[in-house]
């Protein structure tokens, strides 16, 4: 089974950027500076921020369904990122040295499995979960933070 992993479309992220305090928390973002080269994540290139970086952390709906799996949380999108990076079959770095948990839905956006992924272990355990005909496709999430990292969709 392949698969692949893309970041989110920077489009709707750009004109936060633009904003003053008053209207970034309007809508549910603030704008912040990397304070390390580790632990700022950006959800557009899918690698961490170097320290330095401009930062949006804003509220994203990742897993907007109609179920009682909706989900939304706190994402950091780099300033820089003009492109969203896109991995087939390979982990993107900010995967890297992170325990992951993998959730496995339907094609209706239902829950159907779930796995903590270990560094290390999140290409194998993105094989094995594909492999269950019933599982559409993963999103997986930084375990500690809960954080939404990136989805995985099946690529054939």
């Amino acid at each position: 089974m392949t698969y692949l992993i893309a970041g989110l479309d920077p489009a709707p992220f750009q004109p936060l950027f633009a904003m003053d305090e008053t209207q970034l928390a309007a809508n549910r973002a603030t704008l912040q500076r990397a304070s390390a080269s580790h632990g700022f994540p950006c959800r557009v290139s899918l690698r961490d921020a170097d320290e330095g970086d401009e930062l949006l952390l804003v509220h994203h709906v990742n897993h907007d369904v109609e179920t009682p799996y909706r989900n939304a949380f706190a994402v950091f999108v780099r300033r820089a990122a003009r492109e969203p990076a896109v991995f087939f079959d390979e982990c993107p770095p900010v995967f890297a040295g992170r325990p992951l948990a993998m959730r496995g839905y339907t094609a209706t956006g239902n829950l159907h499995a779930a796995r903590l992924a270990m560094p290390g272990e999140a290409d194998e355990t993105i094989r094995d979960m594909l492999d269950d005909p019933a599982i559409a496709y993963i999103d997986a999430h930084n375990a500690a933070h809960g954080c939404f990292a990136a989805r995985v969709q099946r690529h054939d």
